[in-house]
């Protein structure tokens, strides 16, 4: 409790525990990411990329390392809950700090509900009898109730749940690679077509890679949780990294193997491709065990994806930027911000009127724009720098994030035109609070100032 945040103006202000060490949350990022869920999407992007998955799950690793070196530097130089909303507003302005923070909230709130609702998909498939939202109600209380008993205990879930996960995923890769030596070989194992094959194309792989770099949203999540880690400015950024590397590195490998056994992009139901590969690779009862562990990976990424909306709340409210009764309030037991978790388990009961596709149409446009200004704020920290510049600072500081954001600003244009629509009219909603808040901009947002 001594080594949390303390605000300067009130002694008396809330704090939370710093209990988590690298290894929970990089599993915390990793569960975020859901490593299984790229199966479920492994139809579509194959047809995206004429069967280039490996090249294009290669391409958004690049691209997303970028951003998640710049997310790490600037976790390093503030280690304060808030994610993109503290970096930006800590070293651009409390103003375009607290849109940024508006844009993410978009992203943030309906990831939990997007996970909750693929998932009774999943189970309503698998169930036809059982109605939809007793499992969207089920995700929510059970998602909701070990976040609010801790994140301690959340986190060791998680990481129980993780290597079921890995497992189910290891199994998928295993049995992929058996049945393509036992039709072809051990020199079929080893096949470029999955990354270079006649009908690839620098297109098809840029399209390819825009929706993988889907695959990573989340990577962020961690930062959200600055101030419940031990010695944040190493843990942090070091986790930032080994979420990119180890989640892409599962990507690019589960890709290329299930690419293995089934060439090109041509399916029956590209969004049931996986599905039926698992069939081909082993029996039903594999095929049963996949779904299971589909489930599993979404009621993991679930428990991470309501943690980290709850956390960027609290930093908010934390801040006076939204109403600090309420979302800056701290649960005095169990020392989580309870009023958030409890929010954000009530906002995924819109889950129960909406589809798959509309959820997750909310989502891209608010993360790729907390990735470009993550991108831009270190960008903003260096040119205000004192000190000698050299090279080394010139390339990690300007050159990099540089690259991240066009990256980023690329991604965000080729959204959907719904989801920019949509985008738009939630930031243009957030402008006008922002207005009511500042007094027409006279003012900045009310913010406090915290030390180590």
């Amino acid at each position: 409790m001594s080594d949390a945040p303390i605000a300067t103006t009130d002694t008396r202000a809330p704090t939370l525990e710093r209990t988590l060490t690298l290894r929970t949350v990089t599993l915390f990022g990793l569960a975020y990411l859901a490593p299984l869920i790229v199966l479920g999407t492994f139809g579509v992007l194959a047809e995206s990329s004429a069967g280039s998955t490996g090249s294009a799950y290669l391409l958004a690793l690049v691209a997303m390392l970028f951003t998640a070196y710049s997310y790490g530097k600037m976790a390093a130089a503030f280690p304060v809950a808030g994610s993109a909303y503290t970096f930006t507003r800590r070293s651009i302005g409390p103003r375009i700090g607290f849109m940024v923070g508006w844009a993410i909230l978009l992203d943030y709130f309906f990831i939990p509900m997007a996970i909750w609702l693929i998932g009774a998909a999943f189970l309503s498939t698998a169930f036809p009898a059982v109605p939809t939202w007793v499992w969207v109600i089920g995700f929510i209380v059970l998602t909701s109730g070990l976040n609010l008993v801790g994140v301690k205990l959340a986190a060791n879930v998680n990481s129980l749940l993780m290597v079921i996960q890995l497992l189910v995923l290891g199994l998928f890769i295993l049995l992929s690679l058996r049945h393509v030596i036992g039709l072809g070989g051990a020199g079929a194992a080893f096949n470029g077509a999955p990354f270079l094959n006649p009908k690839t194309t620098i297109g098809g792989v840029a399209a390819g890679a825009a929706l993988a770099a889907y695959s990573f949203l989340g990577f962020d999540a961690v930062t959200t949780m600055t101030e419940e880690v031990i010695e944040p400015r190493k843990t942090v950024p070091r986790a930032i990294l080994l979420i990119i590397l180890l989640g892409g590195g599962m990507f690019v490998i589960a890709s290329y193997s299930t690419q293995l056994v089934h060439p090109g992009g041509a399916f029956k139901d590209s969004s049931a491709a996986a599905f039926d590969i698992a069939k081909t690779i082993g029996t039903d009862l594999f095929a049963s065990v996949f779904l299971g562990g589909l489930i599993l990976a979404q009621f993991t990424s679930g428990i991470s994806a309501q943690a980290a909306v709850s956390r960027l709340l609290f930093a908010m409210g934390r801040d006076n930027v939204l109403p600090k009764r309420f979302f800056g309030f701290i649960h005095p037991r169990f020392h989580t911000p309870a009023l958030n978790i409890l929010l954000a388990g009530a906002t995924g009961l819109i889950a129960l009127k909406l589809s798959v596709a509309t959820s997750t149409s909310f989502i891209n446009f608010g993360a790729f724009t907390a990735f470009t200004f993550v991108n831009l704020s270190v960008i903003a920290l260096f040119i205000r720098g004192r000190g000698e510049r050299g090279w080394k600072r010139v390339v990690t500081e300007f050159v990099a994030p540089t690259i991240g954001a066009v990256v980023d600003v690329w991604l965000l244009l080729s959204l959907e035109s719904n989801a920019k629509i949509l985008g738009v009219i939630w930031l243009t909603l957030g402008l006008a609070y922002l207005a009511y808040l500042t007094r027409l901009f006279r003012v900045p947002p009310p913010e406090v100032t915290y030390v180590e």
